[in-house]
């Protein structure tokens, strides 16, 4: 929705980044270079909140990395849409915390942001059901799969927020 930025998952912005580059359009390329700047800040800021509290016993780090998440969020969902470089940014930022601190559900190695991982990681685990017949790797793979799910609603719901509630759909 704000100036056709992937705000959570990178490799579209790399993508764009170098097609820019090739065709020397160095506002876009600024345009793509802040909000993978801002990614990199925000695996930073999170690896610090990390190291910092993470023998803390009132609240763990985790909390910490969210609740600066909802500020981050609850921030953009006011910012106008002439701010929606600095609303990518932000965006990119709270994407990148939630990377690097939600590693893992349920044991198993995944991504909250993004599909590609989770999509090899189910893929690879229900092949290897077939080949084995572990129940473990089915589960792991249905698991993947229900992430992916969760995240093709979220997606969903997101667009038809954006139809009614614009640059707020992200307060929802």
């Amino acid at each position: 929705f704000r100036d056709k930025v992937f705000a959570n998952a990178q490799t579209g912005n790399i993508v764009l980044l170098s097609q820019s580059l090739v065709e020397r359009k160095w506002s876009t390329v600024i345009h793509y270079l802040i909000p993978l700047g801002f990614f990199a800040m925000g695996i930073v800021v999170a690896e610090g909140i990390r190291q910092k509290y993470k023998n803390v016993q009132r609240i763990h780090w985790r909390q910490l990395v969210l609740l600066m998440e909802m500020l981050l969020l609850l921030v953009v969902g006011f910012l106008p849409t002439a701010c929606d470089l600095l609303a990518n940014a932000m965006v990119s930022f709270a994407c990148a915390m939630q990377v690097n601190s939600f590693r893992k559900f349920r044991g198993i190695p995944c991504a909250t942001t993004m599909c590609i991982g989770n999509l090899r990681s189910g893929t690879q685990n229900i092949y290897t059901f077939f080949q084995t017949k572990k129940r473990e790797a089915l589960e792991k793979g249905l698991l993947y799969y229900g992430i992916i799910l969760c995240f093709i609603c979220g997606a969903i719901i997101g667009n038809q927020c954006i139809k009614y509630f614009h640059e707020r759909a992200i307060l929802i």
